[in-house]
């Protein structure tokens, strides 16, 4: 029943949402970190720092499946305050790493901070998505467009640290150790009010016309449609996931822009974060689906420009940045209302992390591509060399064009 308790409780729980996922968007800065990490740590392979991002984000789709799981068994709550723990304990032990055993950063920063973040990342969204079941869209992109303001609020915060610490190749793991501590405060503190809505009231505010069945996760694995998400998910993240990661790389590269290189992190988090509420809003009304097409044509375009203007003498680079972000925000933040639409809310957190392993295959493959490519970019001085990286995530996209008309047919014919 939809008391004056129960709204309360609902909006202590979106609120803590957007609070746990603006901090899990220093995650999407990862670029801040990568030059200094790759020379630091790994002897200058871009390719081997840009995994750690991408573990990060694949471990983050296997803590969703085991973090859905276990608060279904338990709380919200309790997931969210253990995955805190993890996450914090994984960027503090990543400040710690040496040359000598590069690969434990992979370990700690990859696994466990993916592993926390995922407890926390997708159980946040379906808590939130479970008080307001009729407003899906608006409260998942609310709750994600946090996750990528974060990238914006801490890009400067976390610039400063690195030179107060001693700048590129010196600072960045003190910087990891500051941020383990916001993790473990926020996270800790955000999961007291994490809590699901009562029996019953789930579907007291849904249009009943809406009304899917509930699939449990051994039920979705067996639909045709999931693999059709999840595979779509693969293709459609990325250009939005290349840029992420090398977005500042890309721009000190261009002599013109290397003095403000910073500005294309910003531009990325910036508009990754109102894409994800906007397209979140446009989602409510177009339908799930068209808004995804819509999405995926953006990134293919936007993708195939990157060579034009990456050597030019001007700012346009950082508005193409921009937009790159702002669609692929859209992606991430329209995926976890298609998953409530297509297998239904009981389940979301479970089953939008199984979905999630697209995503993060889509992490891996994405930044080794881009990771070489960029090698050979940096090893001819010419970053032109570092198109064909986006070449492969426009036809990528693309291809997921085609996959979500399928899914599209199919759904309807379901229907």
């Amino acid at each position: 029943m939809d008391t004056p308790a129960n709204k309360r409780q609902g909006l202590a729980a979106v609120f803590a949402a957007i609070a746990i996922q603006l901090t899990l968007g220093i995650a999407y800065i990862w670029s801040v970190f990568q030059t200094g990490i790759a020379n630091k740590i790994f002897n200058g392979d871009n390719a081997a720092a840009a995994l750690t991002f991408s573990i990060l984000l694949a471990a983050l789709t296997m803590g969703s499946v085991i973090g859905g799981k276990l608060a279904a068994k338990y709380t919200t709550r309790r997931v969210i305050f253990i995955g805190g723990i993890i996450l914090s304990a994984g960027f503090f032990l990543a400040g710690l790493v040496t040359a000598d055993f590069s690969w434990l950063l992979w370990l700690t920063y990859g696994v466990m901070g993916g592993l926390g973040m995922g407890f926390t990342y997708s159980t946040t969204i379906a808590c939130a998505q479970k008080w307001y079941p009729h407003k899906k869209g608006l409260v998942s992109g609310i709750i994600v467009s946090a996750l990528g303001f974060g990238g914006v609020v801490f890009t400067p915060i976390i610039e400063s640290l690195i030179v107060n610490f001693g700048g590129q190749e010196s600072g960045e793991q003190p910087a990891f150790m500051i941020i383990s501590a916001v993790f473990l405060v926020v996270c800790v503190i955000g999961s007291i009010f994490m809590k699901t809505p009562p029996d019953g009231y789930m579907l007291s505010g849904a249009d009943s016309s809406a009304a899917v069945k509930n699939y449990s996760a051994t039920e979705m694995l067996k639909s045709p449609k999931f693999y059709l998400t999840a595979f779509t998910f693969l293709l459609a993240c990325m250009g939005g996931l290349m840029m992420i990661g090398f977005a500042k790389p890309i721009a000190e590269a261009n002599n013109y822009l290397s003095a403000t290189a910073t500005v294309g992190v910003l531009a990325v988090s910036m508009f990754n974060s109102v894409g994800r509420l906007i397209w979140g809003m446009v989602s409510d009304k177009l339908g799930r689906i068209n808004t995804i097409l819509v999405l995926l044509a953006g990134s293919a375009v936007m993708s195939l420009l990157v060579n034009t203007v990456v050597t030019a003498e001007s700012y346009l680079l950082y508005i193409l940045i921009a937009f790159i972000g702002f669609f692929y925000g859209g992606i991430v933040g329209t995926f976890p209302s298609l998953t409530a639409d297509l297998f239904g809310p009981k389940n979301v957190a479970t089953n939008y992390g199984l979905v999630l392993l697209g995503f993060g295959a889509g992490a891996i493959i994405s930044s080794q591509i881009a990771g070489h490519f960029r090698n050979i970019a940096r090893d001819a001085d010419d970053i032109s060399l570092m198109f064909p990286a986006f070449i492969i995530a426009s036809c990528c996209a693309a291809a997921g064009l085609g996959m979500m008309l399928i899914l599209k047919k199919i759904n309807k014919q379901a229907n």
